[in-house]
Parts: structure tokens; C-alpha cells; sequence
């Protein structure tokens, strides 16, 4: 697949040719969906809690007599039936992770990059290197280029003065190369990669 390469200015920087085995795919719903289900999951904080009846900080003496009283049967005011008693089936804390084959998940990705190429939403940077850390300019140039809404990757290591200037602009994200996932490809129209990304991305699934 051959893409053109533009630079920040919107100007011809050449071309470029994406490996088919990568951005090439006919996109698989279930395995994108596993994916994301996989990185929320995994991500979720777990420390949810609630008091179980051994737990409560209440007597356990029994209530009141067995018979005579009318009255149900009880025997301890820890109960969850109680007000101020324990609750039945409460959560704990605990990982909600769950395991998600390593190439189940190299493939997801590829099937996410494809997909953004399927619908043209990528776009090829020469590089993503600006002269000052100035989200103003910075702005401009998006607005420019029609960039609202994006997530940038660049090389190993973005530039530090286009990170500092992207970083306060709602709804554009920056990443390293190492960092790209499926999450955040799908959660923004655009995926922005620069020269470096992709020849990153091609050495990674070779």
C-alpha cells in the first residue's frame, strides 16, 4: 500500500510504501474487541470493597430467645439482612486481568493499523520536530492540517519540544513507538505516523 509522506506543514515529503502483512488486513472485529477488553480490564484499579458479616464491628450474641417471642429466628445482628450488617456477596479486592495470547495481541494490533488504513485515517509524517515547545503554533498547525482529533506516534523517543507543545491539546495524544496499542488507535479518528514509526512498526513484525 503506498501512502505519501507530508510534513507538520502540510507540505509533499515523498512517499512511502506500508507492508500489506500489516496495514493491509481485512480488519477482525472479534479480535480488536478482545484487545480492548484485555487493556480495560487490565487496567482497572480492583480495590473495590465491601464488609462481609465476619467483618462487621457488631456483637454476635444472639438477639433473642429461639421460641416464644412471635418473632422470626435469629442469631446474630451481623447478617445481611440487618441494617449495619455485612454484605452478602460483596466485592473484594482483586485483578480483574485476565490472560490474552502475546500473538492474539500482535495480530489485534495489526488488525487495528489496517483498519485506520482501511477507512484512510492515517497519516505519514517525515517527522514530528518543531522549533519551539509552543502549543499556540503548534495549534495552528493543526488546525492547518485539519488535525482535531489524533493520535501521534512517533520513533523511540518523541521530540521533546513537540511533546511539551501537543500535550495541553484537547484530544491529541503523543506516544512513543513502544507505546502504540489498539485502545488508543480506535478511541481517536486519526493515527499520525511518522518515518520512524512505521519503519519501527515493519522491524517489530519481521
Amino acid at each position: 500500500m503506498k501512502i505519501d509522506i507530508t510534513s507538520l506543514d502540510g507540505e509533499a515529503a515523498g512517499s512511502i510504501d506500508l507492508d500489506d502483512s500489516i496495514f493491509g488486513l481485512e480488519p477482525r472485529e472479534d479480535l480488536i474487541a478482545r484487545m480492548v477488553r484485555y487493556q480495560l480490564a487490565k487496567r482497572r484499579a480492583g480495590t473495590h470493597k465491601t464488609l462481609g458479616r465476619a467483618e462487621i464491628a457488631r456483637t454476635g450474641k444472639k438477639l433473642y430467645k429461639q421460641k416464644g417471642t412471635g418473632s422470626a429466628r435469629h442469631g446474630s445482628a451481623r447478617v445481611p439482612q440487618f441494617r449495619g450488617g455485612g454484605r452478602a456477596f460483596g466485592p473484594v479486592v482483586r485483578s480483574h486481568a485476565h490472560d490474552l495470547p502475546k500473538k492474539v495481541r500482535a495480530l489485534a494490533l495489526k488488525h487495528a493499523l489496517s483498519a485506520k488504513a482501511q477507512d484512510g485515517e492515517i497519516i505519514v509524517w517525515a517527522d514530528a520536530k518543531v522549533a519551539e515547545a509552543k502549543t499556540k503554533g503548534l495549534k495552528a498547525s493543526f488546525a492547518k492540517l485539519g488535525l482535531t482529533n489524533a493520535l501521534i506516534i512517533d520513533g523511540a523517543e518523541p521530540e521533546a519540544n513537540f511533546s511539551l507543545a501537543a500535550r495541553n491539546i484537547p484530544q491529541i495524544d503523543v506516544l512513543p513507538v513502544q507505546g502504540i496499542n489498539v485502545y488508543d488507535i480506535l478511541r481517536r479518528q486519526k493515527l499520525v505516523l511518522t518515518k520512524a514509526a512505521v519503519d519501527a512498526l515493519e522491524a517489530r513484525f519481521k
